[in-house]
């Protein structure tokens, strides 16, 4: 009895990680720039980390500067080789603060968004 009570408490809690698991949303993990940084020169390039493949045809990039403006991007693409990683190609970059924003699907259809400042001397 006591056996059989283990089994099923072990199933549950098997069970219940693997719906955890499959509900799981995409979180940023790293962006280069950092959020919050300054760098002395533009980057060429924005470049978000998830801790899981986003789907390239609903995740997005949108760069904006210090007036709310958005910044267009030539090029924004999930990796094919590591489908945690989308980048955007950015255009020559001023001096100011720049905000991203960023959309995020995972295969699984679940959406997530987040948004985070850097600044250029």
């Amino acid at each position: 009895m006591f056996a059989k009570r283990l089994f099923l408490a072990g199933a549950f809690a098997a069970g219940a990680a693997l719906a955890t698991s499959a509900q799981a949303h995409a979180k940023l993990q790293s962006s280069d720039p950092a959020a919050g940084s300054i760098v002395a020169t533009a980057p060429r390039q924005i470049r978000l980390k998830f801790n899981e493949a986003v789907e390239p045809a609903f995740s997005k990039i949108i760069l904006s500067d210090d007036k709310n403006a958005d910044i267009k991007l030539p090029h924004v693409e999930v990796d094919k080789a590591d489908p945690s990683v989308m980048t955007a190609t950015l255009p020559a970059l001023g001096h100011g603060t720049f905000r991203v924003q960023w959309t995020a699907m995972t295969h699984d259809s679940h959406k997530t968004k987040g948004d985070f400042t850097f600044q250029v001397k």
